[in-house]
């Protein structure tokens, strides 16, 4: 009898250790996010200011590249509270914003990133803003108080002469993207009388990760017809698919779903990819990522990488639209300080590593803020080459004239 009872009662306890385990098995939903109904179309259009800043970066930069649209757009948008006339026009046009007064702008930016921070607790989101003075620039109260109530930035005057300057800076960059950007900036100018930093941090783990395991050592096929060596992780599960004329995509969760990655393969090339994509491209395919649940099982090879990237966006941001702030004579940044200001550049330092387990990446965005005279300040700095004359004062003869590019050579 006990020898007939005893598979029956195994059968039992597999039958309960199954229902037991498919009962616990985590529901990933994304937290639905109650942002003002203004806040839609500043996302689509922050989106369209993205993919175009982009396309325009990745069509003149070899090798990898990678910018944060939401850190630009907030740094831009702190320099917007600045502006005046015709460079606030086009920054606002710029950015997608013409319908909004910088009241809205503002509210909907920190509606936005304070939901963005508590999306997901599976998902590591930091967002932080600075505002660096030198010592002595009279900024405009009313800007200050802007930066800090909207921004939550951090603001503080620095020697911007004394290098505990450009430690304090960068320093601030990578305690806010945990280490991940040690350095923003190399020097200050002597006219640097501002910079406007947004930096951005993010750290992921994907909803079904990949198994170490099944990491092997495959090759990756270069548009120049070459092959390299590449860590390809492996796994199989759900997951949104999208195909075209063009291309194929696969979106990637993080956590419980609220962020992801979405992985677009061209037919052709990237650079027919990049001619041929269109800001209804970016929405065709998201609409069907968020409107679709795959039932599907997929076989996903996907390369691990890391890299760091550095780019001067002053060029692509000049062929959109924004031009006057970074003309001395245009410029009218007259809300930061009275005094005759501009922007001398917008750069962003980016990080990303992609594994098994997720993703990390980090982004500081900084505005260079220059005057165009040294104004109350006594200093003169000669700290790049420069060129020299010895003359005679009544006569004004030239006696000597030459240049020093190393004064130690």
């Amino acid at each position: 009898m006990k020898a007939k009872l005893l598979p029956l009662i195994i059968s039992l306890l597999i039958a309960f250790t199954a229902c037991k385990k498919e009962s616990t098995t985590p529901i990933h939903n994304p937290k639905t996010l109650n942002l003002p109904v203004e806040a839609n179309e500043i996302i689509s259009k922050s989106n369209n200011f993205g993919i175009d800043l982009f396309k325009k970066t990745a069509s003149v930069e070899e090798g990898n590249i990678m910018l944060s649209p939401l850190s630009a757009s907030a740094a831009l948008t702190m320099l917007l509270n600045g502006c005046s006339s015709s460079t606030y026009n086009q920054i606002q046009q710029m950015l997608g914003f013409e319908e909004m007064n910088t009241t809205d702008i503002n509210e909907t930016y920190k509606s936005l990133v304070d939901q963005l921070l508590n999306a997901d607790p599976d998902v590591k989101l930091a967002i932080a803003n600075a505002i660096w003075y030198r010592q002595g620039f009279d900024v405009k109260p009313p800007f200050l108080n802007t930066m800090q109530n909207d921004f939550s930035a951090h603001i503080e005057g620095l020697d911007f002469s004394q290098q505990s300057a450009l430690t304090t800076m960068n320093k601030w960059a990578s305690d806010n993207t945990f280490g991940k950007i040690p350095k923003v900036l190399d020097e200050i100018s002597p006219d640097a009388v501002m910079f406007l930093m947004n930096a951005l941090y993010f750290k992921g783990t994907w909803t079904y990760q990949f198994d170490k395991s099944k990491t092997y050592s495959e090759n990756f096929y270069k548009e120049d017809n070459s092959t390299v060596s590449v860590s390809m992780m492996h796994a199989k599960f759900k997951a949104n698919v999208y195909t075209n004329a063009n291309y194929k995509a696969i979106e990637l969760n993080y956590g419980r779903t609220n962020f992801s990655m979405i992985v677009i393969v061209p037919n052709e090339t990237l650079a027919d990819l990049f001619n041929n994509f269109s800001n209804e491209d970016w929405n065709n395919l998201t609409t069907s990522f968020n409107s679709n649940i795959s039932t599907t099982q997929w076989d996903i090879s996907f390369p691990k990488f890391q890299f760091s990237y550095e780019k001067v966006l002053n060029d692509q941001l000049k062929s959109m639209g924004m031009v006057d702030a970074f003309d001395s004579d245009l410029a009218d940044l007259s809300g930061i300080f009275d005094a005759k200001l501009y922007v001398n550049f917008v750069k962003q330092n980016t990080f990303i590593d992609v594994n098994e387990e997720g993703t990390e990446a980090a982004a500081v965005t900084t505005i260079g803020v220059n005057t165009t005279s040294a104004g109350d300040s006594n200093e003169f700095i000669v700290n790049k080459p420069f060129a020299f004359a010895i003359r005679e004062r009544t006569t004004n003869t030239i006696l000597f004239i030459g240049k020093v590019v190393n004064p130690l050579d």
